[in-house]
């Protein structure tokens, strides 16, 4: 009986650790470092990468963490959420805080331990999506460009770990992620507006499923895969992709344009669904595109 407790209390506290954390989330942001990175180091150092792993995951996770104490009252009121470790009563906010201040600490040291510039990123990325998205996202649709900021920090911290430098090249990769983030986000927005209504949420750009979001939706897909393209010109200095990458991207390129304008003309919950995963799938498409370009060409 001892073992079966001691078992079912190791599984729980499993199961908060990845909820608090969000795990599939700071995975995926995770992957876009470790992407970032491969296209950066000249040589890969696997013990740098794994610093990178590891430093990246605490920062998120502590951001998911803080983001879930502060929304905890409100986390309660939506169905996707209610679930949560903190308002389901499986997690005190004060052993949901010790978890993340602990990610925050070793977060920093181990970004630290690759070079000043990552940890300096990895904590604007933290301070910003706790401190300003976070309380923003009930007071204006402005939030999601504030979000837009933290959201794209990932893939160019990889190629700040890998370089030590800050400079055209995480800049573009920025660019790529930033812009993305909008339609992501507010496909997203779309099918849980009811949801989110509920918790007092502004996520869509001008609070309304209409033809206005809809349009800006379509704008920024354009955008990203524009931004996407970049490379290709040969402009970014050492970020370069070739023609047949370029085409490759183009092709995913207007499979997402075509979900988003899908979503102009059908305005329906699962339109905006299918263009979140399209969106998912593009960027990660997108991140091992680029990748392989480079080791490949």
């Amino acid at each position: 009986m001892a073992i079966t407790h001691s078992q079912s209390v190791s599984k729980s506290l499993i199961s908060n650790f990845t909820e608090i954390t969000k795990v599939r989330l700071s995975v995926s942001v995770v992957f876009s470092s470790v992407a970032g990175y491969l296209l950066g180091a000249e040589t890969i150092d696997f013990f740098t990468l794994f610093l990178l792993v590891i430093g990246g995951y605490c920062m998120v996770g502590a951001s998911n963490a803080y983001n879930q104490i502060i929304e905890k009252d409100l986390d309660a009121l939506m169905e996707r959420t209610k679930n949560r470790p903190i308002p389901a009563g499986r997690m005190r906010v004060s052993s949901a805080f010790v978890l993340a201040s602990v990610l925050t600490i070793t977060g920093i040291a181990v970004l630290y331990t690759i070079n000043p510039q990552t940890a300096m990123f990895g904590a604007i990325s933290i301070f910003m999506y706790v401190s300003l998205y976070t309380p923003l996202k009930t007071k204006t649709p402005l939030s999601v460009f504030v979000g837009a900021f933290p959201g794209a920090i990932p893939f160019m911290l990889g190629w700040v770990a890998a370089t030590n430098d800050f400079g055209i090249e995480p800049g573009t990769l920025f660019m790529i992620q930033f812009f993305w983030q909008f339609p992501h986000f507010w496909a997203i927005g779309w099918f849980l507006f009811e949801d989110y209504k509920k918790g007092g949420f502004y996520m869509l750009p001008n609070g309304r499923r209409d033809s206005g979001t809809a349009i800006q939706v379509v704008l920024y897909s354009i955008w990203t895969v524009l931004a996407s393209l970049i490379p290709a010109a040969g402009v970014t200095g050492s970020l370069y992709i070739t023609p047949v990458s370029a085409i490759l991207i183009g092709l995913l390129g207007v499979g997402f344009i075509y979900y988003a304008l899908r979503l102009y003309k059908l305005k329906t919950e699962k339109a905006a669904r299918q263009l979140m995963l399209i969106s998912v799938s593009y960027i990660t498409l997108l991140q091992i595109i680029y990748v392989l370009d480079k080791f490949l060409r």
